[in-house]
């Protein structure tokens, strides 16, 4: 349903992640290599970034396709970032909600998108709108499965849940509401980046030279990336990355309790 992609490490230009790289999100917009679902991502797209010295992130977001925007590429160019999420769109209802549909999502000092969808919605998941607060359901920022799903995620960070407990709890969550749901997340603060594979593909690059790259598929055909399992929570920073299984909704713990992290070597 689209294809995303984050960063965080020494500060780059936007370009040498989203648009100079063979295969960059850029190009992913009409040719994916790897997207399960769908084959254009041309109903929108954003990219959020943190500026030096700003914990707040910059949006830039819009209806249509990547390609057709031409100041994009000139933007990406010259801007410069320590920390990125990107996104580009295959809409379920097109044209809906026009770019306030368009991940990223936003609040405070997270950056969220939503790589996948939720069959049945809206219905499938009228039972978990009685988990939010009105204020929570009134501000979704557009009336689509992702926004719902981020408003999930946001009520638990907000609650003072770290990062990958609130990804890995609203995806059992959703999960066990709409069986078949498709949740790759992906949320970064500016310093870390968190996100699950759940139905789709998830791929993570530890540079050689500082920085990780997390993204629905490679950029370019570097054999240092690594693809992430399916049902697995991804824990990164610039310099770490630590994968850990996700329980199904409803099995039990192993015996011997939770599952067990493991931690990528950077090679």
């Amino acid at each position: 349903m689209c294809r995303h992609v984050a960063y965080t490490g020494p500060e780059e230009p936007l370009g040498e992640l989203l648009v100079r790289p063979p295969h960059a999100l850029y190009r992913q917009s009409w040719a994916p290599r790897r997207q399960r679902y769908g084959t254009v991502n041309a109903d929108g797209f954003g990219v959020g970034w943190y500026a030096a010295g700003d914990p707040v992130p910059a949006r830039y977001r819009r209806a249509g396709p990547v390609w057709a925007d031409l100041s994009f590429a000139d933007l990406a160019r010259v801007v410069r970032t320590r920390a990125l999420l990107a996104a580009v769109r295959d809409a379920t209802l097109s044209g809906a909600d026009a770019e306030a549909a368009a991940a990223p999502f936003a609040a405070g000092t997270w950056l969220f998108s939503h790589n996948g969808a939720v069959p049945g919605w809206p219905g499938s998941l009228a039972p978990l709108v009685a988990t939010l607060s009105a204020e929570d359901v009134l501000s979704l920022e557009a009336r689509n499965d992702s926004a719902f799903v981020w408003a999930l995620v946001l009520a638990r960070l907000r609650s003072g849940d770290d990062e990958g407990q609130a990804l890995a709890d609203t995806v059992a969550e959703v999960a066990e509401a709409a069986p078949g749901a498709r949740l790759n997340l992906l949320l970064t603060n500016g310093d870390t980046v968190t996100a699950t594979a759940w139905g789709d593909t998830l791929w993570y690059l530890a540079r050689p030279g500082g920085g990780t790259v997390v993204a629905s598929e490679p950029y370019d055909d570097d054999p240092h990336w690594s693809e992430v399992p399916d049902r697995t929570l991804l824990t990164a920073s610039g310099t770490d990355v630590l994968l850990t299984p996700l329980k199904e909704p409803g099995a039990p713990l192993t015996p011997a309790g939770a599952p067990v992290p493991s931690r990528e070597p950077r090679t």
